[in-house]
């Protein structure tokens, strides 16, 4: 036999789009050769299960990869289904037709127990991204099947004949272009391999053409059928001299003699066949889990633990996803999520596919159900995807939720690592969020984790004393009495206002900074108050979108005001002038006629002055720092802090009664700088005036 032809295409640009566009990566050709390779095993194996074909006994299915350096070729041998003329002529030929589809839609009522891999046809001709001629030879399955060589330039023209290949499957040879001679490179070969087949349910091997055949040496009991006893070596019996009970010396063998056999080097697989996700969680131990965390990720930092995906129903999903320790805050938390299909490699973090907060983990994720386009790249636009997004992020969800309620201890141990995951994924997800709100954990003054509800009942008494009185004080003005129209008394009824009156906000304080804040700690701590540590850079859009998400919580830094806890009653009235005083005091020493001061008695007479700024202004003022990349002032709204002064104080009281003093501007700039510390640090400028101004102080007391 012997024919001439045409490929049917329809148009003689299809090899540059091929070569150029069709996939995104040419390395990627490997992958879809050994896929293709897998699929025709995977055909053979069927065809067996519903009675078409019977497999020798000692058949070993599996996908040889060998490379000829001196050659520049690139072989890829399966021992699959094969083709006859007719097949290679329908399934090559003609590009796009997808004998997978053909072969699915032949046998689909009779076995689904593997799966083919390929479907679109386009596969093989990657092969010319990297290849000027490639060569297919062939033998079918079928009996008295006549084996088949191809040929293909990379034009547009084919030659077809009978060949000489005597072993049923399929063996393709690339002989590649002076611009892709790396991948005739052994070692970089095996790195695409590892890269995208290290899963692929058929075994592979790669080896060199020509190489000098290795050797190693075992043990009979070691000795298998397949492998070729290169020689046998006998191993004399080992003797030692050694003394008896009666105290006399004589010759003990110690190792008796035996037979040692050189062999074949055996070839070793380059895949796993049976990665750890295509198991059943209850056959997995932890030791498997993290030695395959190792592995994939080349990650030597245990995970502090992992969710196992298995899904039949309503589509096809298994996976792992790890959540990765996070040593310190200079650490990536950018993670890895791989894509497979059908244990073959996709793509690494696909957002169609992936929750964009589930980006931050690492982990695998194998979805024979994706619908890809033809270079297996990419995913089509689906709703389909949508789903399999949705079910991945309930699965994380109902993972961590678990864990607060029945795990707790070991789910506050994790939680300074996952929490910045736990929270994007609040910010990004609606469901998520709604799902996770409750299992949020915040690390209290005392370094105790509670969750959001139990964070609102720390200072609910507290503030329920605070309503109680302040309800008092309303029932009071409500019973005043108000006169009507015609000059009759009315009692107007409290209850009708109380239903009014909405409910007060319920406040969880926080603190960003336990060193900048120090001071503001001490005196919740000498309060009984409790506030909770928020650091993280996530931290304040997430609660930002909290008090958005439940309406009734606010969140308020400790230094944004002073409770009535810290503070005496004072009659403002009778202090009228002294904080008049104070307050012009402070103004003309700071060259500050809008500086806002504001007098109070504290329970601590060691405070002497303070710096508020309210939770509103100053997220203000967070708002317009990432504004002013785009040039806008951090000054647009000024600064609006207000300084808070201490009249239990014995300095605010010499200040107060020393008005008239020389050093009077030098005390109130530097109480003032002090004050200012705790709450930010200073300028760099106002830091050298304040390490100066420190400096005259001194020098006054030593005189």
């Amino acid at each position: 036999m012997e024919k001439h032809g045409n490929l049917s295409i329809s148009s003689e640009n299809i090899f540059p789009i091929i070569k150029k566009w069709m996939y995104s990566d040419h390395d990627i050709f490997v992958r879809e050769l050994v896929s293709n390779g897998c699929d025709a095993i995977t055909k053979l194996k069927k065809l067996e299960m519903v009675g078409e074909y019977s497999i020798p006994e000692d058949h070993k299915f599996n996908i040889q990869v060998i490379v000829n350096p001196e050659e520049k070729t690139l072989t890829f041998i399966d021992n699959g289904i094969g083709m006859t003329a007719e097949e290679v002529e329908e399934y090559i030929t003609q590009i796009a037709f997808s004998g997978a589809t053909d072969f699915l839609e032949k046998y689909k009522d009779k076995t689904n127990e593997d799966q083919i891999i390929g479907h679109f046809g386009l596969g093989f001709y990657s092969s010319f991204m990297v290849a000027d001629e490639v060569h297919i030879d062939t033998l079918s399955y079928k009996e008295d099947a006549i084996p088949v060589h191809w040929e293909c330039d990379g034009g547009t023209e084919y030659e077809m004949s009978d060949g000489t290949w005597n072993t049923v499957g399929t063996k393709i040879t690339l002989f590649l272009n002076e611009n892709c001679l790396e991948f005739s490179n052994e070692y970089r070969i095996r790195e695409v391999l590892e890269k995208y087949c290290s899963f692929m349910p058929t075994e592979i091997y790669l080896s060199k053409a020509n190489a000098p055949q290795e050797y190693e040496e075992i043990e009979k009991d070691e000795l298998l059928d397949t492998d070729t006893i290169v020689e046998t070596i006998h191993v004399e019996a080992k003797t030692e001299e050694k003394e008896n009970e009666n105290g006399e010396k004589e010759v003990v063998e110690v190792s008796p003699a035996k037979d040692k056999y050189k062999i074949n080097k055996r070839p070793v697989s380059i895949n796993d066949t049976h990665p750890l996700w295509t198991k059943h969680p209850n056959e997995c131990t932890e030791e498997e889990y993290k030695e395959f965390y190792r592995k994939v990720f080349r990650d030597y930092k245990e995970p502090l633990f992992w969710i196992h995906l298995n899904m039949d129903y309503p589509f096809n999903l298994k996976g792992i996803l790890y959540f990765p320790k996070i040593n310190t805050e200079y650490d990536s938390i950018e993670g890895t999520i791989k894509l497979y299909n059908n244990q073959v490699f996709i793509a690494d973090n696909i957002k169609e596919v992936i929750p964009e907060f589930l980006m931050l983990l690492k982990g695998v994720i194998d979805c024979p159900d994706l619908p890809l386009n033809v270079s297996r790249s990419a995913l089509q636009n689906d709703g389909f995807v949508k789903k399999i997004a949705d079910y991945i992020s309930k699965k994380v969800a109902d993972k961590l939720s678990g864990m607060c309620k029945t795990e707790k201890e070991d789910y506050e141990k994790y939680w300074d690592d996952i929490s910045p995951f736990i929270k994007f994924g609040c910010l990004k997800d609606d469901k998520f969020c709604e799902k996770m709100t409750d299992y949020i954990l915040f690390k209290n003054l005392d370094g105790k984790y509670l969750t959001l509800p139990e964070a609102l009942k720390v200072n609910d008494e507290v503030q329920s004393n605070e309503e109680t009185q302040s309800s008092e004080e309303n029932t009071d003005q409500n019973q005043a009495e108000v006169i009507d129209k015609d000059g009759s008394e009315i009692n107007e009824s409290s209850e009708t206002k109380e239903e009014e009156a909405e409910p007060p906000k319920r406040t969880i304080f926080y603190i960003t900074d336990d060193i900048q804040q120090g001071q503001y700690i001490k005196m919740f701590k000498e309060q009984g108050l409790d506030a909770f540590y928020l650091t993280h850079n996530i931290d304040q859009p997430f609660i930002s979108h909290l008090e958005q998400k439940n309406e009734k919580i606010k969140f308020q830094r400790i230094d944004a005001d002073l409770t009535e806890e810290f503070k005496e009653e004072i009659d403002t009235e009778e202090m009228k002038a002294d904080i008049d005083s104070l307050t012009d005091i402070f103004r003309k020493s700071l060259n500050n006629d809008k500086l806002d001061v504001k007098v109070e008695k504290l329970k601590n007479s060691d405070v002497s002055a303070m710096i508020t700024l309210s939770e509103e202004n100053r997220r203000m003022q967070e708002m317009m720092k990432m504004y002013n990349m785009y040039g806008m002032s951090n000054d647009t709204f000024g600064n609006n802090e207000t300084l808070v002064l201490n009249v239990n104080n014995t300095l605010v009281q010499y200040i107060l009664n020393h008005k008239d003093s020389e050093n009077i501007n030098m005390f109130c700039e530097q109480l003032y700088d002090l004050a200012m510390i705790s709450h930010k640090p200073l300028k760099p400028d106002a830091m050298s005036k304040f390490i100066k101004r420190s400096n005259d102080i001194m020098m006054l007391l030593a005189k």
